[in-house]
């Protein structure tokens, strides 16, 4: 239990823990507001700012609150708690002066600064500031400073609150800017005047409190009060980030981050931000077919009739594909209308992985994003979290610095941000570690909380499920899996896959999986493949007549020999599952392009068409049918966690027998061209081609 101290607040007696901050107490409290620029939540205390300054009665002068711990407070002489002022004419006073001299050089950009509208300093300037200003000296000026694609630069107005500093080094984890000189020729800068590397960096302008860090793509598009915001969920990735959407005039302008302790804190990864501009190009608008090789438009009951004649086929010589950005109920749909037609060659695991089982357990981050923080070893297999999942990462990052957790890996050496054992790099290292009892695998078995993340490149490959059983058996071994702790983790890089595993859209009895349709199709044994957004298939099919339905003209739009025009997710409403088993709803923030229709009600149309008419006529119907054969999706915003940790069972999982030497590589090697919207990005090409270039450079070094 927390030890607590009394403290005299504005006149009111409060009882407060003794390792709050001054602050702390002041606002949870007493519930008074205190300013505050470098101060944040998530970031170690600077106390460099001064705004956040109150009076402790007695002292000789001002404290700042965000640095003083109640702890740290003296009773007055006479044994009553200490007395302090947040509103006091000392007070007021004293934070007139900290605002007058922050802004000595700030600009009088206003009128043309992108954080016009959302800025601290405006805000707090009208709240705490003086009406006038004593200083008649010429400002200082700041040359502004390349920060890459994303982060645009207006150093003069720079404050020195160093969050951006603090941000890169404690929670990216890459030390590439910091604060330079001293006194008046003090200045925040990148190290080597590069471009920022983090897969995090756009962050620093969410942080930034005036505008000297804004977003370069977003700039002078809109004022804030211009946008209409929705909340929804990414897809770029397996973790599900919450996420706002702003839009203007149809069009979206810009994604924010969310709050949301359990899955992505208030942070989202550069693609996630950035990846909008995407969202325009390269869109299908409207059906079409192949006729002589080229596409022609065509109308909608013209391309329903023509998918519906190719379906009415032999089931046996039919197949479909689930892509990585589908939502719940577009699957769903696809799945009872093949059902009902026969086909039993189905598969949402596009890049052939193995995963999937009767168990949930068996395909979850079952510690869940937020537990990891609990663990106090990890081993991760054929795994890149740091561009897999970047805010996964983050908080392994964050255990490793808070909770001292051991790391080892199997896989590809990367830069993760955090130190680790790299114990080897493929499958028969795997088998090596497993017998071992010395070093990391010493440190494993002896952990209170041992967990294992599996990623997705280990389980891709002829021996792809011998290796899902022996990381089963590790876990259970090791004690990762026992009563209130599962420490077997799957860590998903496709926002559909867990989704698509809870349905059951894999293969039927004596059905193909996906590299058997790709394999089956070019043998010329299968004459129909529906693509439900399934790009990142880079094969051709055969002469089989391919059906896609998806958002951009991308790879699966290059082999189709009909086109469905679908709805990218910013359109639409839907359900999505995130790696940790986690049903999250996305809404739409802006109408579909031209003719272009929800995923669901293409396949409701199209099934009408195959005289097989599915048995619901809106979204809220399907889902009442989607809850009622899959119960876990009626459990919004729950994470399974440790539940049913005793009935773990390595036997039920993959096959036994030998792993084979493969190697294994990384899913997320090109971090920002992984889906059809970031490959129709500029944004996201631009940072791809700097990637590569800051790669070359360290490869040459």
């Amino acid at each position: 239990m927390s030890d607590l101290r009394k403290l005299n607040i504005d006149g009111t007696e409060y009882e407060v823990p003794a390792e709050y901050t001054l602050m702390q107490a002041c606002e949870e409290a007493a519930g008074a507001e205190i300013p505050r620029f470098c101060y944040h939540e998530r970031l170690s205390v600077a106390g460099n700012c001064r705004m956040c300054l109150v009076e402790w009665v007695g002292a000789p002068k001002p404290q700042a609150s965000c640095a003083l711990q109640v702890k740290d407070l003296r009773p007055n002489r006479d044994g009553t708690p200490a007395n302090i002022r947040t509103n006091s004419e000392t007070v007021k006073k004293a934070r007139e002066g900290v605002m007058e001299f922050l802004l000595i050089n700030h600009p009088l950009d206003c009128p043309i600064c992108d954080q016009g509208g959302e800025c601290d300093l405006q805000d707090q300037a009208m709240a705490y500031g003086r009406d006038t200003s004593r200083f008649e000296e010429n400002k200082r000026a700041v040359d502004d400073k390349f920060m890459g694609p994303l982060v645009n630069t207006i150093m003069t107005r720079c404050i020195q609150c160093t969050r951006c500093v603090r941000f890169v080094t404690e929670v990216a984890g890459v030390e590439e800017i910091g604060l330079a000189s001293r006194g008046e020729d003090a200045e925040i800068t990148t190290y080597l005047e590069q471009s920022l590397t983090s897969e995090l960096s756009g962050n620093v302008i969410d942080l930034c409190p005036v505008g000297a860090l804004t977003s370069k793509p977003y700039a002078f598009n809109a004022r804030p009060w211009e946008l209409e915001s929705v909340e929804s969920v990414d897809v770029m990735d397996a973790v599900g980030s919450n996420i706002r959407i702003d839009s203007k005039s149809d069009q979206v302008l810009r994604i924010m981050p969310v709050i949301n302790e359990a899955v992505n804190e208030e942070w989202i990864s550069d693609k996630t931000r950035f990846v909008w501009d995407g969202l325009t190009r390269q869109r299908l608008d409207r059906p079409y077919i192949r006729e002589n090789g080229k596409l022609r438009a065509a109308g909608w009951d013209e391309a329903l009739a023509l998918a519906a004649e190719k379906l009415k086929g032999d089931p046996a010589r039919i197949a479909a594909i689930a892509g990585d950005l589908m939502d719940a109920e577009a699957m769903k749909a696809l799945k009872d209308l093949m059902d009902n037609l026969g086909v039993r060659n189905l598969d949402c695991r596009q890049d052939g992985s193995v995963i999937g089982g009767a168990a949930r357990q068996e395909y979850l981050l079952n510690t869940t994003i937020e537990g990891l923080e609990d663990a106090d070893a990890l081993l991760i297999i054929g795994s890149n979290p740091r561009f897999e999942a970047p805010l996964v990462n983050a908080r392994i990052r964050k255990a490793w610095l808070n909770s001292n957790l051991k790391v080892g890996l199997i896989g590809e050496a990367h830069d993760l941000t955090y130190d680790y054992d790299h114990i080897g790099t493929g499958a028969s290292d795997l088998a090596s570690f497993v017998k071992s009892t010395k070093g990391f695998a010493r440190t494993l078995k002896a952990a209170k909380n041992p967990a294992i993340i599996i990623g997705q490149s280990a389980l891709i490959g002829e021996k792809a499920a011998q290796v899902l059983r022996m990381v089963g058996e590790l876990a259970k071994t090791v004690g990762a899996v026992k009563a209130g702790w599962n420490g077997f983790n799957v860590l998903h890089t496709a926002a559909s896959r867990v989704a698509g595993l809870d349905i059951g859209f894999l293969p039927g009895e004596g059905g193909y999986g996906t590299s058997e349709i790709l394999s089956q199709a070019k043998a010329g044994n299968l004459d129909t493949v529906f693509l439900l957004g399934a790009d990142e298939i880079d094969t051709n099919f055969g002469n089989a007549f391919v059906i896609y339905q998806g958002s951009h003209g991308d790879r699966g739009a290059h082999y189709a020999d009909l086109i469905l025009p679908g709805v990218a997710y910013t359109e639409k409403s839907g359900l999505y599952t995130n790696t940790e088993g986690r049903v999250q709803m996305a809404s739409s923030a802006v109408s579909p392009k031209g003719e272009a229709k929800e995923d669901w009600a293409i396949i409701r149309a199209l099934s009408g068409h195959c005289e097989r008419v599915l048995p619901y006529d809106n979204l809220n119907a399907l889902r009442e049918k989607l809850f009622a054969d899959h119960p876990v999706f009626a459990g919004l915003g729950h994470a399974p966690g440790a539940q049913g940790a005793e009935d773990f069972d390595p036997s039920t999982m993959g096959e036994a027998g030998s792993v084979g030497t493969a190697e294994f590589g990384s899913a997320g090697h090109d971090f920002y061209l992984t889906n059809p919207i970031a490959r129709s990005s500029n944004v996201m090409a631009e940072c791809a081609e700097l990637s590569d270039k800051s790669q070359m450079a360290e490869a040459a070094e």
